[in-house]
């Protein structure tokens, strides 16, 4: 059974009205922050991907759908998912270690590189413009494939297929 304040959440989600999320707030923060809290011990980080899941609650109000979950399922789901992407995050982050006083890098002189290949966007420009979109959106914006198909409303396997395609094309590029 829906509640009159979930039924009229729903309803300003459907019409994207700006009171869904004041309500979502209201009604759902201390919840979710729980499940949130059971991932996330700090409690700083812990409201900062509470905040990062209504950002996100927000972007996909939209695709809610009621007939296939209820609203707190939904939310549930956002806010575990965000919470698990953070922790993930944060082991990647301190995983990486930086080497500062040595260094194996070769110094390379500007004469000893390949000019043609620095000019890569002038490259990727002779690309179709639905391959270029994916690169650009990977490579020169920095998002995930997921999020590159949920940005430009293309399913992910296309952006997949794209890339790869794309990929390939600018390697005949550099290597005719």
């Amino acid at each position: 059974m829906i509640s009159s304040t979930e039924k009229e959440i729903i309803n300003y989600l459907e019409k994207g009205d700006k009171k869904a999320i004041a309500l979502l707030y209201e009604s759902y923060s201390d919840s979710l922050f729980g499940v949130i809290k059971k991932i996330i011990s700090d409690d700083d980080t812990a409201q900062d991907v509470l905040q990062e899941s209504f950002v996100k609650i927000w972007r996909y109000s939209k695709k809610y759908d009621s007939s296939k979950a209820k609203l707190f399922t939904w939310l549930y789901r956002i806010a575990y998912n965000t919470a698990i992407d953070k922790v993930r995050s944060l082991k990647n982050k301190s995983n990486k270690e930086v080497q500062i006083e040595t260094s194996s890098v070769y110094k390379i002189t500007s004469n000893a590189l390949n000019q043609d290949v620095l000019d890569i966007k002038t490259h990727l420009r002779k690309l179709d413009e639905k391959y270029q979109i994916v690169i650009n959106a990977l490579f020169f914006e920095g998002m995930t494939q997921q999020e590159a198909s949920d940005e430009l409303e293309i399913p992910l396997g296309t952006i997949k297929s794209r890339l790869k395609i794309g990929l390939r094309e600018l390697k005949k590029i550099y290597n005719p």
